[in-house]
């Protein structure tokens, strides 16, 4: 069976192609009258992307580098590498910073004792040098997924990360299915668990996965458990901690979620058959393979990797490498969504938007890629 948690690391099958192809981030215009797209450098394989203030962005790439991104009137934009790790390591899924604190973020993806050192770390920068801060395979051996779907319930695969003001740092876990919160002398703690979600096999799904096993799935329209997959997290403009779901195998459109959970929890439960316990609440339904979120002062914004799913793109389905980037509206208890710069972001990776409105957003997550700006 295809295991997303672990894909996410490096889904890459299918995608080779589309890189080759040329298919990159969109240069100008938008989906809506007023939305342009302008790049402000190109790198590779950009993921993680935060605002540090308007002109200065924080951005990870392939290489296993972060890096700051600044720009400058009339002249090319500077790249600024602040730290990076050996890719043997893991790989750089994201970075954040918070009152000068800069803090870098390690995948991993698969058990955490089998993982290497390195992987699955977030890392603080101290006197211009990285140096491990909280070891979260540690943790997730400690603190096993108790709604593991595969039989491996230390998976861990970090995925997004949020430094807060106070000095704590939240982390998403992609694998245990977990939000984390780190305190500054490196203790972890578990902030919420993401239970599994009923959905159905969807027609036409292969029979083998990707190194032609055999899937061993019921037959379309039975009803499985899928793991929630949490890749994300931000504070909303109530100062609320919000954290996005990609949706494990099958991957089925509409079934991501995104859950408002409480500032200050512990071992909370964002559960879809009870959604609204006190300390986690659905906030939006209906969203497709989320892979970050960030908010403005009035909004909350979830970027889809894949309108039609991270599987469809792993299997290479025309237009599967089509993401989107769409703010979150509240209407009582309906969600509406509205996209940004309809059907130009090619594999995103991640987007923030800085003080004075503007979105920065990143992509392809394979091969070349850039960091642009959306008005």
């Amino acid at each position: 069976m295809l295991h997303s948690r672990r894909r996410i690391a490096a889904v890459g099958l299918g995608v080779a192609a589309l890189v080759a192809a040329g298919v990159m981030p969109a240069q100008a215009g938008g989906g809506h009258r007023h939305d342009t797209i302008s790049t402000v450098v190109d790198l590779s394989g950009p993921r993680g992307v935060e605002s540090i203030r308007p002109g200065v962005t924080l951005v990870t790439e392939d290489d296993g580098s972060f890096s700051l991104v600044v720009e400058r009137h009339h002249k090319p934009a500077r790249v600024i590498r602040l730290g990076g790790i050996d890719e043997a390591a893991g790989f750089a899924s994201d970075a954040s910073q918070s009152r000068g604190r800069f803090y870098f973020l390690t995948g991993g993806g698969g058990a955490a004792e089998e993982l290497p050192p390195g992987a699955a770390t977030l890392y603080k920068l101290r006197h211009g040098e990285l140096a491990p801060f909280a070891d979260i395979k540690a943790h997730q051996i400690a603190d096993p997924d108790p709604d593991d779907q595969e039989g491996v319930p230390t998976d861990t695969n970090p995925y997004g990360v949020l430094a807060l003001k106070d000095g704590t740092v939240l982390v998403a876990d992609a694998g245990g299915n977990d939000l984390l919160r780190v305190w500054p002398d490196g203790t972890v703690k578990t902030v919420a668990r993401f239970k599994p979600r009923v959905v159905e096999v969807p027609e036409g799904l292969p029979d083998v996965d990707m190194e032609g096993n055999p899937t061993g799935l019921p037959p379309a329209g039975t009803p499985i458990n899928s793991e929630a997959v949490p890749t994300s997290v931000t504070v909303g403009p109530d100062g609320y901690w919000y954290v996005g779901e990609l949706r494990g195998f099958p991957a089925n459109p509409g079934t991501s979620q995104i859950w408002r959970i409480k500032p200050g929890s512990l071992d909370a439960v964002c559960d879809p058959e009870a959604p609204y316990n006190s300390k986690c609440k659905r906030y939006a339904d209906g969203l497709t393979s989320v892979v970050d979120l960030t908010a403005d002062s009035r909004s909350v914004y979830a970027v889809s990797l894949s309108k039609m799913s991270w599987l469809a793109m792993e299997l290479g389905l025309p237009g599967s490498e089509v993401g989107g980037l769409f703010k979150v509206i509240k209407h009582g208890n309906h969600t509406h969504l509205r996209e940004i710069a309809k059907d130009k972001l090619i594999l995103p990776g991640g987007a923030d938007v800085a003080r004075n409105g503007t979105i920065y957003a990143t992509g392809p997550v394979f091969g070349p890629g850039a960091l642009v700006k959306i008005r």
